[in-house]
């Protein structure tokens, strides 16, 4: 029987995402840069292009999202891939209620979409295969690894145990202890406040080069200021967010390193649009 996924938005959301990021930065990248500067235009396409091939790869993932039982095993799929966990192998099945705290250790994730190896503070690692988990999800011990799915039919986790013979465990993350679960990164203030800068810088540096860069006569290269921008705030976000989770001081960090750059790029910009 196939089971979708918990209904989400996650893989338009990253549709939408992509378009914007990979379109601005391959449009930025060959307009800033001319034949003269081909090397480095090069050197700047071609880890460009891998992370869209990787970026495609989780977008038609996140299309093909889903699981399903047969009479032996338990098939999670995603994308041309798919993982048979078989019955006999399951070991632990824990329904995991309230909000959680994980942290990517190799994974990517956007608002709906939870996707690669991450852990989950207080409880273990586990290789997500989901939409909404941090309001809960399907957590499975296994000989094959552990697993975290999000199914939308609840029904999935009866069916799991009746085949595989075990009990289902329910945890409750808001009832976990601090001292256990961690503290989470969306829960610290300046933390937020940090990510939230570092917005607010780029779309002023944004709304900044859009209004005033036309027929300013600055040099091209200014586009590809907010370029590299951009590309360090995605880039900062998920280390930020990885680091944290070891220490806090060190995630603050590289989101100031990043607010600080992108202040920088700005006043370059400025220097050159004024002159």
């Amino acid at each position: 029987m196939d089971y979708p996924v918990e209904k989400s938005y996650g893989a338009w959301i990253g549709i939408l995402l992509g378009i914007f990021i990979f379109g601005f930065t391959f449009w930025g990248i060959d307009y800033s840069l001319g034949p003269s500067q081909q090397t480095l235009r090069t050197a700047l396409l071609i880890p460009a292009y891998v992370f869209l091939a990787v970026y495609i790869i989780l977008i038609v993932g996140a299309l093909s999202m889903g699981y399903r039982t047969e009479s032996n095993h338990l098939a999670i799929k995603w994308g041309l891939r798919t993982i048979r966990v078989p019955w006999s192998d399951i070991n632990e099945i824990i329904k995991v209620t309230g909000k959680s705290n994980l942290f990517s250790i190799l994974g990517a994730s956007w608002p709906g979409y939870m996707i690669g190896l991450y852990s989950i503070k207080g409880l273990g690692p586990a290789r997500m295969y989901a939409t909404h988990p941090q309001k809960g999800f399907i957590y499975l011990k296994t000989e094959r690894g552990f697993f975290g799915i999000t199914p939308q039919d609840q029904t999935l986790i009866g069916e799991i145990a009746q085949r595989s013979g075990k009990e289902i465990t329910i945890v409750n993350m808001d009832q976990v202890p601090v001292e256990v679960k961690g503290k989470s990164m969306q829960e610290d203030n300046f933390y937020r406040l940090l990510f939230w800068l570092n917005l607010i810088f780029i779309a002023v540096f944004t709304v900044y080069l859009g209004l005033f860069y036309p027929g300013s006569g600055a040099p091209r290269l200014v586009i590809l200021l907010l370029v590299l921008a951009i590309a360090l705030f995605f880039f900062n976000i998920g280390n930020a967010g990885r680091l944290y989770q070891f220490s806090s001081q060190g995630g603050y960090i590289l989101l100031l390193v990043g607010i600080a750059v992108t202040g920088i790029f700005l006043i370059l910009s400025l220097s050159e649009i004024s002159l």
